[in-house]
């Protein structure tokens, strides 16, 4: 039996994972290139990061890898154009993106030869990227980590809707987080599946190991969902900083560099998610999934693989 591809506009993945791009420096070229030597897709997240530095993170990604790369970066942020510019110069295999919805990608990518995968969480919004010339669809639910598109939905509802309603390839993710949730998820006719936190907390991620081990005590009632600048609800985990939101503290910041094109100003997202990222687990915002709890390692991006592969071929006996 073999395990079955992922095909997205010319490209072909060998095994049909997408790792999820976590903003900020979470998913950087170490960890984009691991995936794709494994063959997922690799992403690199491009929100929070100046032109020249997403362009140094792909050309090190292309140089630890011949995989599929691709970049993802938030609509919301303020340099989306001249990033994602950037990222079609360096030639990225695909730009994958969400928190909010941007028509001119679509434009931008045909010219370039390069596919564009929007983030959408509802029929109606994959349809019309479709009509707009996506080359895939990110089917994204409730469980997600990060920015949630849809505040109670959960990709189990969503899913069937989405495939039953576009032609183009279909990727379900939130709160996949192991190899049955992969196999599983293709056993309900998705093309394939994003994995964000379980690519998070392994070994190649670029969190600091304070934060890995914060997101691995977490339990079910650790998880939360704030309110971001940005305008989207967002799932984290609960610490001082999370409680301090919850109690109407004024965290406003002080100063603001501009990061995003609209912003709330109730905190700088931007500064609380590089805190978490360097290890400041009590002032930082800890971007997580809703099923985080069920993650007990890290894991090698290797090892994540192996436990994908068992489980899809797994299925497959059971069919035969």
């Amino acid at each position: 039996m073999k395990i079955p591809e992922l095909r997205i506009a010319n490209l072909v993945a060998k095994i049909p994972v997408i790792q999820g791009g976590m903003a900020v420096r979470i998913s950087m070229a170490p960890l984009a290139a691991a995936v794709a030597e494994e063959g997922g897709i690799g992403t690199i997240a491009g929100s929070g990061l100046s032109v020249e530095e997403l362009r140094a993170e792909i050309r090190e990604a292309r140089r630890l890898t011949k995989g599929i790369i691709g970049v993802n970066v938030m609509f919301a942020v303020t340099e989306f154009a001249q990033l994602v510019h950037a990222a079609f110069d360096e030639k990225i295999d695909l730009l994958v993106s969400g928190a909010g919805f941007s028509r001119d990608m679509f434009t931008w990518g045909k010219e370039k030869g390069i596919p564009v995968v929007p983030i959408v969480s509802s029929a109606k919004l994959a349809k019309l990227s479709e009509k707009l010339g996506a080359a895939a669809v990110i089917v994204e639910g409730f469980e997600a980590g990060g920015h949630l598109g849809t505040d109670n939905r959960s990709i189990h509802d969503i899913l069937p809707e989405v495939i039953a309603a576009v032609s183009i390839p279909v990727i379900g993710a939130g709160g996949f987080v192991n190899g049955e949730d992969v196999a599983q998820t293709l056993k309900l006719g998705a093309d394939g599946v994003q994995m964000g936190t379980r690519f998070a907390l392994s070994k190649e991620s670029g969190a600091a190991l304070a934060w890995k081990e914060q997101m691995l005590k977490a339990t079910e009632e650790d998880i939360v969902i704030i309110h971001s600048p940005v305008g989207l609800p967002g799932r984290g985990i609960r610490n001082p900083f999370t409680r301090a939101l919850e109690e109407k503290v004024d965290v406003k910041p002080k100063e603001c560099n501009h990061c995003l094109k609209r912003c709330e100003r109730n905190f700088c997202i931007m500064s609380r998610l590089v805190k978490a990222q360097q290890g400041d687990v009590r002032e930082g915002l800890i971007f997580s999934g809703a099923k985080v709890y069920k993650i007990k390692e890290i894991l090698s991006v290797h090892e994540i693989f192996e436990d994908i592969k068992k489980a899809i071929l797994g299925l497959k006996e059971e069919k035969c």
